[in-house]
């Protein structure tokens, strides 16, 4: 069973979503709808029945919009992925806030240096884009790259992150 509620964030509507051991899933709407977002993010687990019941999530996502983009120490986090996707997740998490890396970087951090096409996927494949900041990839070349969620809710988590950091 996955629990699900459409919670405010500071990029507009996020859909988000937990078991009993924590979120397992976070989407956000601003660019492709909540209709949209919520479909994405069921396809994940095909074999799972959902549940509206927001309140069942209420603190940990207060916890997870009050700290730092990426400090998913402070949420329960339930994932479920392949072992190299974990590898990657964990790398992300690694990259200090404010800061970015290219894949081919992860890729070299994770101890696989030519596999930069699969930690590209895998950073894809993140569920939690907010807990675990997939954003912070980009190319070598210095571009932004793809999101899952649409670019200019990349470009707002950037943002919103250099000025935490600017801020202290």
């Amino acid at each position: 069973t996955i629990y699900w509620g459409v919670f405010d964030s500071p990029f507009g509507a996020s859909i988000v979503m937990g078991t009993t051991p924590g979120i397992c899933g976070i989407g956000f709407a601003a660019e492709m709808g909540e209709a949209a977002a919520m479909e994405d993010l069921r396809s994940r687990w095909p074999e799972a029945a959902f549940v509206e019941a927001p309140e069942r999530l209420r603190a940990w996502v207060e916890a997870a919009y009050a700290g730092r983009v990426g400090e998913a120490g402070k949420v329960p986090l339930h994932l479920i992925g392949s072992p190299m996707q974990i590898k990657v997740w964990e790398a992300l998490m690694r990259i200090p806030s404010g800061q970015v890396t290219t894949y081919s970087e992860i890729a070299r951090a994770i101890g696989k240096p030519s596999a930069v096409r699969a930690v590209g996927t895998a950073v894809g494949r993140n569920p939690v884009s907010w807990l675990i900041p997939c954003h912070r990839a980009m190319r070598k070349s210095g571009g932004l790259g793809g999101y899952h969620w649409g670019l200019p809710v990349k470009r707002a988590l950037l943002a919103y992150e250099s000025a935490q950091t600017e801020a202290g």
